[in-house]
């Protein structure tokens, strides 16, 4: 039976219709999409934030007091740069990744929640009719008496 048709047909069979989106949408994520979602998650946060910038001070400190005359990447921090500029790139790539499912996770909740409405929308149009025919009933019983 066709998707839309269940749908539809759900009210009839007192089932519920209601999908969880989530539920939906990651249980078609590749292992990859998945490591990528966690990367943006991580590197997206303040933690990360606050920890690479505890790294960075970490870095200058060690190549700048410690190990002043034998520095292993000395003021400029040349390799630091070439470090950073390569967790950019990649990263940067990730993080859309990660953005374009999360905006076609919406579409799908938009979706999922367009077809939550249509479903009550013919749920109360059902219970109309049923009100509609009690009335009906009602006033025959009250012209027969």
């Amino acid at each position: 039976m066709n998707a839309a048709i269940r749908f539809l047909t759900a009210p009839l069979r007192r089932a519920p219709a209601s999908r969880d989106v989530y539920e939906v949408f990651d249980s078609g994520l590749t292992f990859g999409e998945k490591l990528a979602d966690r990367v943006a998650a991580i590197g997206g946060s303040w933690t990360f934030i606050m920890g690479f910038g505890l790294f960075l001070a970490a870095w200058a400190v060690l190549n700048t007091v410690i190990l002043a005359k034998h520095a292993f990447d000395p003021f400029p921090y040349i390799f630091l740069n070439l470090m950073l500029s390569m967790l950019a790139a990649l990263q940067a790539p990730v993080i859309m990744m990660s953005q374009n499912r999360q905006a076609a996770k919406d579409r799908l909740e938009a979706r999922l929640d367009y077809e939550t409405n249509i479903r009550a929308e013919s749920e109360i149009a059902a219970l109309h009719e049923k009100v509609d025919r009690l009335l009906e009933r009602l006033d025959a019983a009250g012209q027969k008496a």
